[in-house]
């Protein structure tokens, strides 16, 4: 197997409010994004040979039965050695990659708060409630092993998480989102507008946009609407907000708000996007959200969905157990609930006809331009859905982005 390098992170996209980095948290995070992908190309494969060879021999000769969920999969690859050293250097360098980011935006707090204020301050495209409930699925855990998660606060008007998010997305993607993280955003764009020429929405809702990474190609996209983020991090708004207005953006509107509590008029909106979002909320959260969002959705809107694709009667137990592993080990508690949740049963207890929905792929969009000639984008997470099989055997269909949604 050739050698293959991710960009650097000096060719990270840069804006108004970019941090500073020097050059050791620069060389920090260049290690972290090779280790990444070092990890899912190189020894990641190792793991399927281990629970072939090994751990699959061992249970049938002690229990005298097979492998049946990816549950006992998980207990049993838990006393192989390989496993064990594989699985504690994939946690660690995202607790590292969540260090490192905090380190970079701490050590400059104090000036970012005050430049995201800047933009921030005296506009009505932005609304903070600082009385708004977090929901429980989200302070049930530090998502994506990030102190405080997205919502918590350590200074007035903080911008922590939202600008950790940010510095670090290149690390865990290797580039593989683009160099301004908003490969996912550009991605579904040419999905829409191949697949849905005439489709021209007025009104656009995010729900669970963060920072709005994937949100602004929708606004560019479509200049004349009116775009709507929603999130419930209250600094993953506010530095969204910033962010966006340091890029000319004036037609995206943040809102901080639990999805289910939102004050919108109904029948409102001609798209509804989420991106990401529905395996960091609660099964609950899931039902009641969609209900909501058919409720929100004007006649003949879209609703569009870039998720984890459901597991199929075809897929393999070992590719259940790999897909299922940031749900156990990286603080995503309902990324394996989801995979096995009917999608289009959802939909169609919030009121979506049956005839109406659909599923599909898109392969991301990246601006390999702005990267060095030699280096390759393929990141950790897509050499391991390579390596279980997701292509073949799960709803990828090939591609790069699971699309799922309907029209109402």
């Amino acid at each position: 197997m050739a050698n293959t390098l991710p960009p650097t992170y000096d060719r990270n996209g840069r804006h108004p409010l970019s941090p500073e980095v020097d050059h050791d948290e620069t060389a920090r995070f260049n290690f972290l994004t090779n280790l990444n992908v070092h990890l899912g190309q190189r020894v990641s494969p190792g793991n399927r040979s281990a629970f072939e060879k090994r751990v699959r021999p061992k249970f049938k000769k002690e229990t005298g039965k097979e492998l049946e969920t990816s549950q006992q999969v998980r207990d049993a690859m838990r006393t192989d050695p390989f496993y064990q050293c594989w699985a504690a250097l994939r946690r660690n360098t995202m607790e590292q990659r969540q260090q490192a980011g905090r380190h970079v935006i701490l050590r400059q707090l104090d000036d970012l708060v005050g430049e995201a204020k800047r933009y921030n301050d005296g506009k009505k495209t932005l609304e903070i409630d600082k009385n708004a409930e977090v929901p429980r699925y989200l302070a049930a855990v530090d998502n994506h092993c990030m102190p405080g998660s997205y919502y918590s606060e350590v200074v007035p008007d903080d911008i922590l998480a939202g600008a950790n998010y940010e510095a670090g997305v290149f690390v865990t993607t290797a580039g593989s989102m683009s160099s301004k993280g908003d490969g996912g955003g550009r991605s579904i764009v040419n999905f829409v507008k191949q697949k849905f020429p005439d489709f021209a929405p007025k009104r656009i809702l995010d729900l669970g946009a963060g920072i709005g990474v994937n949100t602004l190609p929708l606004a560019a996209a479509f200049p004349d609407a009116e775009v709507v983020a929603v999130d419930a991090g209250a600094p993953m708004v506010r530095w969204g907000h910033a962010r966006a207005q340091a890029l000319g953006y004036d037609n995206v509107r943040f809102i901080h708000a639990d999805g289910d509590a939102l004050d919108l008029d109904p029948n409102s909106f001609d798209w509804v996007q989420t991106t990401m979002f529905w395996h960091e909320t609660s099964t609950a959260a899931i039902y009641s959200m969609t209900k909501k969002v058919h409720d929100l959705m004007a006649p003949g809107g879209l609703f569009l969905n870039v998720e984890q694709p459901n597991f199929t009667p075809d897929t393999p137990l070992y590719d259940r157990f790999t897909r299922d592993w940031d749900s156990w080990y990286n603080n995503e508690p309902f990324w394996s609930k989801l995979h096995t949740m009917d999608v289009f049963e959802v939909m169609a207890k919030a009121g979506f006809d049956a005839d109406k929905m659909f599923d599909g792929g898109t392969e991301a969009d990246i601006e390999r331009g702005q990267f060095q000639p030699w280096s390759s984008t393929v990141s950790r997470h897509k050499a391991e859905s390579k390596d279980s099989g997701d292509a073949k055997h799960n709803a990828y269909k090939g591609e790069r982005w699971y699309l799922f949604g309907g029209w109402k």
